[in-house]
């Protein structure tokens, strides 16, 4: 089967061939690994990028034909446009930052309430200035961020064993700082 060209492998894919799946993927992989890479610039989202392609094809959600050119091309077209989608996904996801949230200052907020949460946002940024470097920006990418573990394992290329030993340290840290600062209680 290593002999049939790229067009002969799609067509056994629709019909549900793992192996010809197979030879296409180990045909492909690299290239297209590094394709998408200079694309999303992120190895995890690379994968990500290979896989969704890889199940478009076994699924037939992307159709070939020879007449609209080579299969390479096509295939990478397809890494392309994959690759663009998932960045277009990720950039809908919110973006918290450091500052207060247009939400705490609702016009139901009474006055003193703002200026209780504009106190609490500013020793909270103080108690998060005073972290270590790593642990700041763990802290900003999983709670100001919303980042997964297993994302920030794969931004930072830590284990994500570390990384959630380090968010529990970083917290730590954060309510002591904070219970310096008066700004902690025990209320629930």
């Amino acid at each position: 089967m290593r002999e049939l060209n790229d067009a002969a492998l799609y067509e056994r894919v629709q019909a549900k061939d793992k192996e010809a799946l197979e030879l296409l993927y180990d045909r492909y992989e690299k290239l297209l690994y590094s394709f998408s890479y200079r694309i999303v610039k992120d190895k995890g989202l690379s994968e990500e990028v290979i896989q969704e392609v890889f199940i478009k094809l076994w699924k037939g959600r992307a159709k070939y034909t020879e007449e609209k050119g080579k299969f390479s091309s096509w295939i990478l077209t397809m890494t392309r446009h994959t690759a663009i989608d998932i960045l277009r996904k990720q950039s809908r996801e919110p973006d918290f930052e450091l500052d207060e949230r247009d939400a705490l200052h609702s016009d139901e907020a009474s006055v003193e309430d703002q200026v209780e949460w504009k106190e609490r946002g500013i020793v909270l940024r103080a108690a998060v200035s005073k972290l270590k470097e790593e642990q700041k920006r763990i802290i900003e990418m999983f709670y100001f961020k919303g980042m997964t573990h297993k994302k920030i394992s794969q931004e930072i290329d830590l284990p994500l064993g570390t990384v959630k030993g380090r968010i529990r340290l970083a917290l730590k840290h954060l309510k002591s700082n904070l219970a310096e600062k008066g700004g902690v209680s025990d209320e629930k």
